[in-house]
């Protein structure tokens, strides 16, 4: 076993992972990062998802170097690609024209960015990127995090000696292996008095998980995949709460739960030029192909693409069946590896169905030219490198961000929750997916919030900080804290905190409970392009 010592370990890749990593590097300090794929970026790229935004996010609503890595993805189309001038010249160019988000995109594109920004702190050795790594062990000294324990693709073991751990990992997955005290699942109505939250707690009850898939469509041919081991199941699966078939066109309206049609014609001749993604106004979600297009073949010169490309994250592959999480007592490891096989299974059926017996809007059945894209996804099928995780381990926080910090309903159209230890802002609906506790989409009309620092700080722990989706919000508040650039806003928080931390002598504990270190660190939030609180915005 080999032994590296280092300031700040930041232990998983994804989006907040790659944003704490930057920000302790940029304030000087010497980090390891981990992954345990082969690409960082997590959502935007080993999990294919465009990222889910507010709509503000063109003029406010992020930190500076999430704008960075927006407008760097922007450029990396502009040099690359074959664009259209009036595309090429759009300040909002949205490159795959989706309707979830005005930067739809290719996950390449994302990591390509992300390698960029972290290029510089690599050649300068403030930054070690270990990638295929993934934590198995950490030792604990009291109330600190003394070492994690990482195994490699080939299981040999590296040990990171650190003064400073963050949690970055999708699933949370440091908190049981250094014994921080966490929650999983859906907390009972009682513990917080959350109006959508269960009368009875269920650990277990956790949102779906996804394998998301690429795919192109080329009539005449056929790229029909082989017959998935379990589509029988899945062709036959009707969840309770559905109107009909998991595998068809009709899936409940996440918002008002009534039965809609999704409509599927692939390669549209319509302008992509023309569309203006905004899920405040339309959640897009009605036409499949549109809604997540992560490049669109009529924003380029003609003949550059022979078909648009989409990523399939809709209803009809989100996977419940199954915690995809360690629970103690209740789910184990051999119970993980299950659903995250049923959850491929799911998703290649789905695609073989649309090859298959999908119903076209000529009478017909079946799309066979719909070609699969790994060379899209760098994942086994066309698949994503990893699923994307909606909820993970949550750290039993200082503070814990409840349905009445966020909800609507309970705030009022202009009610915003001012935090005076704000460590920056956020804005989604609490978008819950269908359960692994048979719930059906709770989605829930939220107002734009402050992110506390409180909600970063462990109970206990006084050198391992959250990263990621595994700050101190409930399984209702995670349902508008887990999208990209507020996990990137955490991380990048997160980061600053160790750094600042270490170099003020000082505890995360401590910039809180002390107003001078406080005004401090906040300050320094605000110079580096944080931004913390919301301007008086209207109409969400």
């Amino acid at each position: 076993m080999t032994e590296t010592g280092t300031e700040i370990l930041v232990v998983g890749g994804g989006l907040g992972g790659v944003a704490a990593a930057l920000a302790a590097a940029d304030s000087g300090r010497r980090v390891v990062l981990t992954e345990e794929t082969d690409w960082v970026g997590g959502q935007l790229t080993s999990q294919a998802v465009p990222p889910d935004e507010n709509p503000w996010i063109e003029q406010f609503g992020c930190t500076a170097s999430y704008r960075r890595l927006r407008e760097g993805i922007r450029a990396y189309y502009r040099r690359s690609y074959p664009l259209r001038g009036e595309a090429a010249a759009s300040r909002t160019l949205n490159p795959g024209a989706g309707r979830v988000s005005k930067l739809c995109h290719e996950p390449r594109a994302a990591l390509a960015v992300l390698a960029e920004m972290l290029a510089p702190h690599r050649s300068a050795g403030r930054i070690t990127l270990l990638e295929r790594h993934r934590p198995v062990a950490a030792h604990t000294d009291g109330d600190r995090v003394a070492a994690v324990v990482l195994a490699d693709a080939d299981g040999r073991r590296h040990t990171v000696t650190a003064d400073y751990v963050l949690d970055a990992t999708e699933n949370g997955d440091l908190l049981p292996l250094a014994g921080v005290a966490h929650t999983t699942g859906a907390e009972a109505r009682s513990e917080h008095g959350e109006p959508h939250a269960p009368e009875q707690a269920d650990p277990a009850n956790l949102q779906g998980i996804t394998y998301c898939f690429a795919m192109s469509h080329h009539e005449g041919a056929d790229h029909t995949i082989d017959r998935p081991r379990m589509y029988d199941f899945w062709r036959s699966y009707r969840p309770d709460f559905w109107p009909g078939p998991l595998l068809g066109f009709s899936a409940p309206d996440p918002r008002t739960l009534e039965a809609v049609p999704r409509r599927f014609v692939p390669n549209p001749d319509t302008d992509p030029l023309a569309v203006d993604a905004d899920q405040s106004a339309d959640a897009g979600d009605k036409e499949l192909w549109g809604f997540r297009r992560i490049l669109a073949r009529r924003l380029h010169r003609p003949g550059a693409f022979d078909s648009d490309v989409v990523l399939a994250n809709w209803p009809l592959n989100d996977y419940w069946l199954k915690p995809a999480l360690e629970i103690d007592g209740l789910v184990d490891a051999e119970g993980v590896r299950q659903a995250h096989e049923e959850a491929r299974q799911l998703s290649l059926s789905v695609l073989y169905w649309l090859q298959t017996e999908a119903p076209r809007a000529d009478g017909g059945t079946g799309f066979p030219g719909l070609r699969p894209r790994p060379d899209i996804t760098g994942g086994e099928g066309g698949l994503a490198k990893a699923a994307y995780v909606r909820e993970s381990r949550r750290i039993r926080a200082v503070t814990t961000v409840t349905e009445h910090d966020v909800s609507m309903e309970l705030l009022g159209p202009h009610g915003i929750v001012r935090r005076h230890d704000s460590v920056g802002i956020g804005s989604y609906r609490i978008d819950l997916h269908p359960s692994t506790g048979g719930d059906n989409y709770i989605d829930i009309a939220s107002v734009p919030f402050e992110i506390p620092l409180g909600a970063l700080l462990p109970a206990r722990e006084t050198n391992l900080l959250p990263a990621a989706k595994n700050i101190g919000t409930t399984h209702i508040t995670n349902g508008c804290f887990r999208l990209h650039p507020v996990e990137w806003n955490i991380g990048e928080a997160a980061g600053r905190l160790a750094a600042f931390a270490l170099d003020h002598g000082t505890s995360p504990h401590a910039v809180r409970e002390k107003d001078e270190l406080l005004e401090r660190f906040t300050a320094l939030l605000d110079r580096t392009g944080v931004e913390r609180h919301w301007p008086d915005v209207r109409g969400y």
